[in-house]
Order: structure tokens, then C-alpha cells, then sequence
């Protein structure tokens, strides 16, 4: 199986590959053109447990602000965060931004072209090094997403569930890795698993390796990858504080550097917690609590955040935060959960400034 699965997948991707912004095509790749390491790495990093269609847009925003890792590393971390605003996993923008001061103070901008000397960057883990190695260099490493797990386990009709299974269905990737033309390979078992090899109603007639998929073959193509059962997720509890003035200025607070939405601006709040949160408001002023509930799902717990409202003191020194300009204020650069409370806050008709 192993000296027909690489060519099989290769003439299909020549022909089905997605077009990605980040990506050469099939054609160039043939030629010998690569796509830059410093796209390939960009692209990598949004994308961890990001949709493509979410991260089209963010990665061109960042390549019209910062077109080399030259640039980025120069950057101001705050507008950074701010286009990364949306995206989530917030670390991930800080590890990006430390890792291209690194390549760019340390290294002359050049990226290493080596998995294992990728691995010693910020931010970058095996995954994103073996892509890195493979798709802006050529290597023949290993690269294995949910979606190379995803054809992997149903290829081979693997029943072990994950994450056990991850080991064994990165051996199994491994038999199939071709020396030539790694990358294109690398992204053409991504593309058969995000369009044909799908998580629900895979569409195996259309599928380069259905007369070898044991999985179709014996008809568990559909339960595949077995999942072990993940436990229920808690709901934490918090307040958050919404307060503006007349001249619709806004009191917001730079969050610590460490912890989620690390280093992102947004509304005060109190600690989010599984118990009732204590009413903490950021200044003593006429809030209210305005009955809105802004509500989002991190990686492992839901956040309920009841809103709460009040104009904002002309002596701003007594509120400590930081106040935003209505001109300077852009409510696109908030990560989601305060987004969401933003939407609530201004839909509400209590306000009285």
C-alpha cells in the first residue's frame, strides 16, 4: 500500500487542490518553487484549532501590515494582539510575535530548515515544525493534523481511540511520507480529509484511495476516528464591567500577558469562577446590572458574564484602565467573549450618559 498511496494522492491534489493564500500551486510546486517559510509558518500557527475560512482573511491582514518576519518582529505588540483580535487562542499571538523577534534579531531572518531546529522556536511544536520542514523546504517529514488522523484511521480501519491512537496513526502516516514532493503531499491528505475524507458523510465514491480504505471496504468508514468520551465542561461565573461617558469614551483594561485573552484589551471584569463572583466593580459609580448575559465556550469550560453598566466619571484618574477615545475605539480589535459584552452593552436602552 505504502508505494501507491503518495502518487495516487499527488496526481489527485495536482488536480483538486484547494487555493489557499498561503499556498503554491501544484504546477509551481512541480517547478521547484516553494511557498516562503515565513507564510507557511504564519498560516500554520492560525491555523491550530482555527477553520480555514476563518483564517484567510486574518493572514492576509497580517501580510498587508507585516509583508516579512522583519516587520513583525518590529511591531508593536498591542496592534498585533489587535489583528489577532478575533482569532483566539491569544497565546499563540504572543508566541508569534517572540518568535519572530528571534528569527528575525537572532537568526537574520531566516528560518531554520530543519524540523528539529524549528521545534526551538517559540510557539512552534512538532506539528507545525514537520509542516514547516515539509511544505517551505522539501524535507520528507511526517505531518499529521486531525485530518491526516481522520484518513489514516479510516485507511486503515484503526478502532484504538484517540488521543491513544494519535502514536500509532503518526507510524501509519509515516509508511506513506514520500521522499519527493513532501509538501505537496503533506497538503494533499489535509485537502482529502477537509473536502472528500470529511468527519460526517465522507464522500468515498470520490475518493483516490476507496478500492484500498479498509475502513469503506468494510463499511466503518463513518465511525472513524473512535473518540474517547470527553468529559462535560464547567460553567464559570463572572461580571463584567461596562462603562463610557458622554463624548462615548470607554473605560477598558489591558489584560496580564499571562492567562487567557493574555495581553488583549477589554472590559473590566472579577475572576471567572465556578461559584457566584462577588460584585467588584473597577470605580464606585451608578451601575446597573442590566440583565444581559454575555455567554462563550473556551478549549475547557463555558463563560457566563452578567453586564453591568454605568457612565463613565469625567475624572478618568479615579478608574484606573484605560480609556479609549470614541475615534480611537474599534470594537473589531476585542477578542470574542468581550465582543459579545460589547453588542450586549450598547443594544441596552438603561443608559443614561
Amino acid at each position: 500500500m505504502c508505494d501507491i498511496v503518495a502518487p495516487l494522492l499527488l496526481d489527485w491534489y495536482d488536480t483538486h487542490a484547494r487555493s489557499l493564500p498561503w499556498r503554491v500551486p501544484p504546477a509551481d510546486s512541480r517547478a521547484g518553487k516553494r511557498a516562503p517559510a515565513y507564510h507557511v509558518w504564519l498560516s500554520e500557527i492560525m491555523l491550530q484549532q482555527t477553520t480555514v475560512a476563518t483564517v484567510g482573511p486574518y493572514f492576509q491582514k497580517f501580510l498587508c501590515n507585516w509583508p516579512d518576519v522583519h516587520q513583525l518582529a518590529a511591531a508593536d505588540e498591542a496592534d498585533v494582539m489587535a489583528a489577532w483580535a478575533g482569532l483566539g487562542y491569544y497565546a499563540r499571538a504572543r508566541n508569534l510575535l517572540a518568535c519572530a523577534r528571534h528569527i528575525s534579531g537572532q537568526l537574520n531572518g531566516d528560518f531554520p530548515t530543519t524540523a528539529a531546529r524549528l521545534r526551538d522556536l517559540p510557539g512552534i511544536g512538532p506539528y507545525t515544525a514537520s509542516a514547516i520542514a515539509a511544505i517551505a523546504f522539501g524535507h520528507p517529514e511526517v505531518v499529521v493534523d486531525g485530518n491526516v488522523e481522520r484518513v489514516m484511521a479510516r485507511l486503515h480501519d484503526v478502532h484504538t481511540a484517540l488521543p491513544g491512537a494519535k502514536p500509532e496513526l503518526t507510524a501509519l502516516a509515516a509508511t506513506h511520507t514520500p521522499q519527493d514532493r513532501a509538501g505537496d503531499y503533506a497538503q494533499a491528505v489535509m485537502d482529502l480529509g477537509a473536502t472528500i475524507c470529511t468527519p460526517r458523510n465522507p464522500a468515498c465514491g470520490l475518493c483516490p484511495l476507496r478500492r484500498m480504505c479498509r475502513a469503506s471496504a468494510r463499511g466503518t468508514a463513518e465511525t472513524l476516528p473512535r473518540k474517547a468520551p470527553k468529559k462535560p465542561k464547567p460553567i464559570r461565573l463572572g461580571h463584567v464591567y461596562v462603562a463610557r461617558n458622554h463624548d462615548g469614551d470607554w473605560l477598558l483594561e489591558r489584560r496580564p500577558p499571562k492567562g487567557l485573552l493574555g495581553g488583549m484589551l477589554g472590559w473590566p471584569t472579577t475572576q471567572w469562577q465556578e461559584g457566584p463572583p462577588t460584585f467588584a466593580p473597577p470605580f464606585q459609580g451608578e451601575w446597573q446590572d442590566t440583565g444581559l448575559e454575555a455567554r462563550h465556550t473556551f478549549t475547557h469550560f463555558h463563560l457566563r458574564l452578567a453586564i453591568y453598566c454605568a457612565p463613565l466619571p469625567d475624572d478618568s484618574q479615579i478608574c484606573g484602565g484605560v480609556v479609549v477615545k470614541a475615534s480611537d475605539f474599534r470594537q473589531g480589535d476585542l477578542p470574542t467573549a468581550m465582543r459579545k459584552a460589547y453588542d450586549l452593552a450598547v443594544s441596552w436602552k438603561g443608559w443614561t450618559s
